[in-house]
C-alpha cells in the first residue's frame, strides 16, 4: 500500500488547458459513447435490480440509506416541506410493499408481454442516449459545418413594410380590375389623397411593418406574397390579387433575404445539433444491441403476398 501511496505523490497532473483538451477529444470518439452506454445500462440494470447498495439476497428487502434520503427529497418537493417521523415511516413501508410486489411480479412474469412495461423500459434506454448527447459541447467549427449543410432551413427570409387597399370582388363585378387600377394610379399621382379612405370595408389592416415573407404568406397567400416581393418600392401598384380579393399595394420598405450567419441563428442551430446527435446515438445504440440478436420475422401470408 505504501509503494502505490509513493507512486501516486510522483505523478504530474497535466495544466488545466491541456485536460480540458484532452477531454473534449475523448468525449467526441464514438467509441467512448459506445462505452459510457454500455456503462449506464450496466448501472441502470442495477439500479433497476436493487443493486445499488442492498444485498443480493432475493429473500432480503434493504432499505439504504441513500433510498430513504431519495424518498424525503421527492416528499418535501412535492409538500415544501420535510416529513414528519410519522410520514417517513410510511414512506418507507410503501417502498417496502412496492419492492415485495415488484419482486413477485417478476417472478410471476407480470412483466412479459406487458406493453405499458415493454415501451417504459425502452424510455429508459432512450434516455441513456440522450443523457450522452446531451452531455456533447459543439465546437464553433462543428455548429458552422452544420450551418453551411442545412443553411436553406435557416436562410434569413426577406422582410417587408407595406400598405394596401381592399378591393371585395363581389361589389365591383366585372369593374374590379378597372377600380383598383385606377384608385393605384390615383393614389401614385396625388399624394394628398388618404389611401386609408379608399377601398372598402375589411378587417386586414392597413399598414404592416417590417413583416417576414413568411407572415405575409400565412395571411395573404402564396399569390399575394409573390406578387408583392415583385413590386418596385415606393410605387402604388396594382391589381394585386390575394386570398380575399384584389388589392392596390405599395411597398415602403423592402429588406432582401441573406444567408444566416451563426452568430444570427447560434441557438436555434444549437439545437437542431443536439438533437441530431441524439438521433444518430441512438441508431448506434441500437444498431449495436441488434447484433447480440439474430433476428427472424415470422411474417404471415397476408404480408408476403404484398408488393
Amino acid at each position: 500500500m505504501n509503494e502505490g501511496a509513493d507512486d501516486t505523490s510522483n505523478f504530474e497532473l497535466p495544466s488545466q488547458n491541456r485536460h480540458s483538451t484532452w477531454f473534449v477529444r475523448l468525449m467526441r470518439e464514438p467509441l467512448l459513447h459506445f462505452l459510457l452506454l454500455g456503462g449506464l445500462l450496466f448501472a441502470l440494470y442495477g439500479y433497476v435490480s436493487g443493486s445499488q447498495g442492498e444485498v443480493a439476497d432475493e429473500q432480503a428487502i434493504v432499505v439504504p440509506a441513500g433510498k430513504i434520503e431519495h424518498l424525503v427529497a421527492l416528499f418535501t418537493r412535492t409538500w415544501q416541506r420535510p416529513p414528519t417521523r410519522e410520514e417517513l415511516n410510511g414512506l418507507v413501508d410503501d417502498y417496502v410493499r412496492e419492492e415485495a410486489a415488484y419482486r413477485e411480479g417478476l417472478a410471476l412474469g407480470l412483466d412479459r408481454n406487458d406493453t405499458i412495461i415493454r415501451r417504459r423500459i425502452r424510455q429508459k434506454l432512450d434516455f441513456v442516449a440522450q443523457d450522452i448527447a446531451d452531455a456533447l459541447e459543439p465546437t464553433d467549427e462543428e455548429l458552422a459545418e452544420y450551418l453551411n449543410e442545412h443553411q436553406a432551413s435557416y436562410r434569413v427570409e426577406p422582410r417587408l413594410s407595406f400598405r394596401q387597399v381592399f378591393f371585395d370582388p363581389a361589389k365591383h363585378g366585372d369593374d374590379l380590375e378597372s377600380v383598383v387600377s385606377d384608385l393605384a394610379a390615383t393614389l401614385q399621382g396625388d399624394p394628398s389623397i388618404d389611401p386609408q379612405e379608399q377601398g372598402d370595408r375589411t378587417l386586414l389592416g392597413f399598414r404592416y411593418e417590417d413583416v417576414s415573407q413568411r407572415e405575409i404568406s400565412n395571411l395573404f397567400g402564396q399569390e399575394f406574397t409573390e406578387a408583392l416581393m415583385e413590386l418596385e418600392s415606393g410605387i402604388w401598384t396594382a391589381p394585386v390579387r390575394s386570398a380575399f380579393g384584389v388589392h392596390a399595394a405599395i411597398v415602403d420598405q423592402f429588406q432582401a433575404g441573406k444567408r444566416a450567419q451563426l452568430d444570427d441563428v447560434r441557438a436555434a442551430v444549437v439545437r437542431d445539433w443536439m438533437q441530431t446527435q441524439r438521433e444518430a446515438l441512438a441508431e448506434q445504440f441500437y444498431q449495436g444491441l441488434l447484433e447480440k440478436y439474430e433476428v427472424v420475422v415470422d411474417w404471415p401470408p397476408f404480408a408476403v403476398e404484398q408488393p
